[in-house]
């Protein structure tokens, strides 16, 4: 597969991140409480998604990582339909097979799994030994993660885009158009506010800002979503759809995008950017009292760039 160049911004905005501060490939001892983050992965180990899913196994024994957040398209083009559906194995179990990937994946929705069954993805994890997804937004505590200091809330974003439901006849309009937007939205206002973690991290598939090609900015995001992260003092926002990585600094936020983990399109740096690459990958975070830091790591195992977010 290709891998696309960067313009000459992106390549500048890289160039000058990494030469911040030397890139040094950390271990376990260094970074205590991590984990991984990929998205946009599903294509039966096709596009990089297995070389990339060989290094997540590599990285996650070399960490210690305790578990994975993946942030939504779980499964091209159509996500699932059922529990049983043959896509488990092929773009699941039999990809992620490292036995340091055995532990918890906790799972955002795509686009792409609302084209199929997303009700069935929430069905697997009844079963599962990993697949975490018990409804379609969700928090975990700092305590289940075994990481006081960071509280997860995993999101729904799909209801939120207008053009899937306007697309009346679609399988995506008949799947959103169940789901109560505000509900969700004063869920995540309210539990955010009651939230006395250190770090709280919001992971879900849309973006808010991004310089991707594919999709770029999410308007709904923007409007709905972005004012809670930032009135609620949320210190990442973990997204996928734009099929890169990229690390936005901007509204108070870190904007932390990990969809490469199977095929790549073009990005460019836009309001913010630290850090942008289309190269498939995934994102490694570390929690600690003071400071979230992350690296993004690509395919053949190369650490792309580091960052540190202080308390």
């Amino acid at each position: 597969m290709t891998e696309f160049a960067i313009d000459r911004r992106t390549a500048m905005a890289g160039m000058a991140a990494a030469a911040a501060l030397p890139i040094v490939p950390l271990t376990a001892k260094t970074r205590p409480g991590s984990f991984l983050v990929v998205g946009d992965w599903g294509r039966d180990g096709a596009q990089h998604q297995r070389d990339v899913a060989v290094q997540m196994g590599k990285t996650a024994t070399t960490l210690g990582s305790r578990f994975v957040v993946s942030v939504g398209d779980n499964f091209y083009e159509n996500g699932v339909q059922s529990a049983d559906d043959p896509q488990w194995q092929s773009s699941f179990e039999k990809v992620y097979t490292d036995p340091a990937l055995q532990v918890p994946w906790y799972v955002a929705l795509g686009n792409h799994d609302y084209r199929g069954n997303p009700q069935a993805q929430v069905d697997y994890a009844a079963t599962s030994k990993r697949w975490r997804m018990p409804r379609r937004y969700y928090k975990v505590q700092g305590a289940a993660l075994e990481m006081p200091q960071i509280d997860l809330f995993v999101i729904d974003t799909s209801p939120t885009v207008h053009q899937y439901r306007d697309k009346v006849e679609s399988v995506i309009a008949h799947n959103v158009a169940s789901q109560d937007v505000a509900a969700q939205l004063a869920w995540l206002d309210q539990g955010l506010a009651a939230s006395t973690a250190r770090w709280k991290v919001v992971a879900g598939h849309h973006t808010i800002r991004s310089g991707g090609s594919g999709h770029g900015e999410t308007r709904e995001m923007v409007e709905m979503v972005m004012p809670i992260l930032k009135r609620r003092g949320v210190a990442a926002y973990l997204f996928g759809h734009d099929h890169d990585l990229q690390h936005i600094e901007r509204d108070g936020l870190h904007y932390v995008g990990c969809g490469a983990g199977s095929e790549v399109r073009p990005v460019s740096a836009v309001a913010g950017t630290k850090f942008c690459q289309a190269r498939s990958g995934f994102a490694a975070v570390s929690v600690g009292e003071n400071a979230l830091s992350f690296e993004f790591r690509d395919f053949g195992g190369t650490v792309l760039y580091q960052s540190i977010l202080r308390a």
